[in-house]
C-alpha cells in the first residue's frame, strides 16, 4: 500500500504559511506555519502529526497483538507526546512517549504489559521513528 500527503509553503520561514492536505480528505488544507509549530499559535505542525499517526497506529497494532493473543479491549486511548529540541546541526525529534490507557476484559496486567512492549517496538510508525527515544506509560483500567 502506498498513499500520500501533502504541503503547500508561502514565504519565509517566520512569516510564510502553509497548509497540508491528506489523499483521504480527513485533512484539507489544514493551516501550518511557524508561529503553530514554535509558538503555540493555532494550526497544526509536523510533530503533532506525527504524534496522531503513531498513536493511532500503535492503538490498532495493540488491537492485533491482543487479538492473537485472545482478548479483544473494549476500549484504548493512546497518545504520542512528541518532542523536538535543537540539537547541534538543527531540529530534531528527540523523544516520543506513548501513553495507552486501555479496558480489556479477562487480561492481568503482566500480560498486558507484555503485549504493550511487543507493539511499541513493532509497530510501523515506530519503526520509522528509530532516530528518537520512545518510552511507553500502559495502564489497564
Amino acid at each position: 500500500m502506498t498513499t500520500f500527503g501533502t504541503a503547500v509553503w508561502r514565504g519565509g520561514l517566520k512569516d510564510g504559511k502553509g497548509a497540508i492536505s491528506t489523499k483521504s480528505g480527513a485533512l484539507k488544507d489544514v493551516p501550518y506555519g511557524f508561529a503553530a509549530r514554535f509558538e503555540g499559535q493555532p494550526g497544526t505542525n509536523p510533530e503533532e502529526l506525527i504524534g496522531a499517526a503513531h498513536a493511532a497506529c500503535f492503538a490498532m497494532a495493540m488491537s492485533g497483538g491482543l487479538g492473537k493473543e485472545g482478548f479483544t479491549a473494549t476500549q484504548m486511548d493512546a497518545k504520542s507526546d512528541v518532542t523536538l529540541e535543537k540539537v547541534s546541526d538543527g531540529f530534531a525529534i528527540t523523544k516520543i512517549h506513548l501513553t495507552l490507557k486501555a479496558q480489556i476484559p479477562g487480561i492481568d496486567n503482566a500480560k498486558f504489559q507484555d503485549i504493550a512492549n511487543a507493539t511499541k517496538s513493532g509497530c510501523p510508525v515506530s519503526k520509522v521513528l528509530t532516530g528518537a527515544t520512545i518510552t511507553l506509560e500502559a495502564t489497564l483500567g
